[in-house]
């Protein structure tokens, strides 16, 4: 928990709720986008076989509704709370009965065992086709793939399932009764028309799936409800406090960077990588995925990495948190001072973050460090990661140029902008500034779409006139432009080695 801030000035709150992949969060924010108080309460993944990835979704509840209820109690009674935003990991997904309770274990979005279904998918609808009419190619990334996959492998699960519904819905219904998504989560299934803004029956028809399993669709912005009696009663707050839909983290997070016209790229930088553009109509690149913009009528790029952030997390419990295996603040900051030491290039160490049991694009890849010698020590690996990481963004980067759309700027908001070596790599490797948002975007993103809800703001442009405040920009080394280039062509040659293929 964030110690409580020493200015009194503030007593008006905008709560953000977020359904992580690590765990749950409540965070209060001022008026102005600042964020002053955060409550986190974990839960853990189960990956009982290779390739899956399951969470509880009752522990998703436990945790956000004891997250809020702990940080209003540290509001206390002098501020008030105008309304509370969500947003949550996406896309995975959680089965719920008639009477609204959890079937089974939840699929999250880094659960990969749907290939096959993800390829019929591909196989029955084209690639292209699917590609136009919902933003998305098929993988086992996504809620459609994983119904199908329950439907076949859980039919007991699956017959009295009467609602398919993301972490942030599944809190939604909690807190106000209602079933509702917005286009940013909806577009995740691969059941969405993403130009019509709404469930496409014909998809729907063809695999004998009806529209009713899914959750109506609402503006990010929507106002869906109040807190039921209950949940006010818990949490200590009014049964007026109303409750703005919000949209999928990463989505939420473009807004909280200020990306709101193509060019910057946001880089919610987490566990996993969500690199978003705003564009003004969807690529024709199938790489890149798209989702309705939370504000406006545009749409939002995506690309994104499994394991970026998990993967640097792993590496500092291996090599630097010692006989805890747990890596603490200190041992990251050893990393990244370790890590500066270290040439560019890593002593010809590459690195490939897929530590996931396959990428959401490439789910037969497999993670590797190459090229390693007996005079290479921890800070070798540690450059080594940090470079993987940046050189899979560069990959990523260059689908967006291929698309039309290059970037000019990466902006960077969530828990490892703390790794300044980090940040400059990305601009070395990227070629593009690199500016850093302070906070995390993410959830000050959801603040302003719950301030636009509820009138706060009166526009986009106020909201982020008033919240948003990058850093200065990190500029890219032109020495290193050359070096990382042909690090680059090395990294290319490697991902696309069978030696690096494992199906499951």
């Amino acid at each position: 928990m964030s110690p409580p801030s020493t200015d009194r000035a503030w007593t008006d709150v905008l709560v953000a709720i977020d359904v992580g992949t690590s765990g749950a969060r409540a965070a209060a924010f001022d008026l102005d986008g600042r964020r002053r108080l955060e409550v986190r309460r974990s839960y853990p993944t189960s990956t009982p076989r290779p390739g899956w990835a399951e969470q509880d979704p009752r522990q998703w509840r436990q945790a956000t509704l004891a997250a809020l209820a702990a940080l209003v109690g540290e509001l206390g009674t002098r501020r008030r709370v105008h309304a509370i935003g969500l947003t949550g990991q996406c896309p995975s997904v959680m089965l719920v009965d008639a009477r609204g309770r959890p079937i089974g274990p939840a699929l999250i979005y880094r659960d990969n065992r749907a290939t096959a279904e993800a390829a019929a998918l591909r196989s029955r609808f084209g690639e292209e086709w699917l590609h136009r009419r919902t933003g998305h190619r098929a993988a086992a990334f996504h809620i459609l793939p994983k119904l199908l996959w329950l439907r076949a492998h859980a039919p007991a699960e699956w017959r009295e399932a009467r609602l398919a519904l993301q972490p942030r819905d599944w809190i939604a219904l909690t807190l106000t009764g209602e079933a509702v998504t917005d286009g940013s989560h909806a577009a995740a299934t691969l059941a969405f028309d993403l130009r019509r803004r709404r469930w496409d029956a014909g998809i729907l028809d063809q695999l004998d799936l009806t529209e009713s399993l899914f959750p109506r669709v609402d503006a990010s912005s929507a106002v869906i409800g109040t807190l039921r009696p209950q949940v006010a009663q818990r949490v200590g707050l009014s049964t007026t406090t109303p409750i703005v839909l919000g949209g999928a983290d990463s989505q939420a997070c473009a807004l909280g960077a200020g990306v709101i016209a193509s060019g910057p790229v946001s880089e919610m930088a987490g566990s996993s990588t969500c690199l978003n553009e705003a564009v003004a109509e969807p690529l024709d690149v199938l790489e890149v995925t798209h989702y309705p913009h939370v504000i406006g009528e545009g749409y939002t790029t995506e690309t994104g990495i499994n394991t970026s952030g998990a993967a640097i997390d792993w590496v500092a419990e291996l090599f630097f948190g010692g006989r805890r295996r747990r890596a603490r603040p200190a041992d990251f900051t050893r990393l990244d001072r370790e890590a500066a030491a270290v040439t560019a290039g890593a002593d010809g160490v590459l690195f490939i973050p897929a530590l996931a049991d396959g990428e959401r694009d490439d789910p037969d890849l497999r993670a590797a460090f190459v090229g390693l010698s007996l005079r290479n020590d921890r800070s070798t690996l540690a450059r080594a990661a940090l470079e993987g990481v940046a050189l899979t963004i560069r990959a990523q980067l260059m689908l967006l140029a291929q698309g039309g759309a290059p970037a000019t700027e990466l902006r960077i908001s969530g828990g490892d902008t703390r790794l300044a070596t980090w940040n400059q790599i990305k601009a070395d490797v990227t070629g593009l500034p690199v500016t850093t948002v302070p906070g995390d975007a993410a959830v000050t993103g959801v603040a302003m779409l719950t301030g636009l809800g509820v009138a706060i703001y009166g526009s986009t442009d106020d909201a982020i006139r008033r919240c948003v405040r990058p850093g200065p920009p990190l500029e890219p080394n032109p020495a290193l432009s050359g070096p990382y280039a042909e690090a680059f062509a090395r990294f290319q040659e490697l991902v696309a080695s069978p030696a690096l293929r494992h199906a499951l």
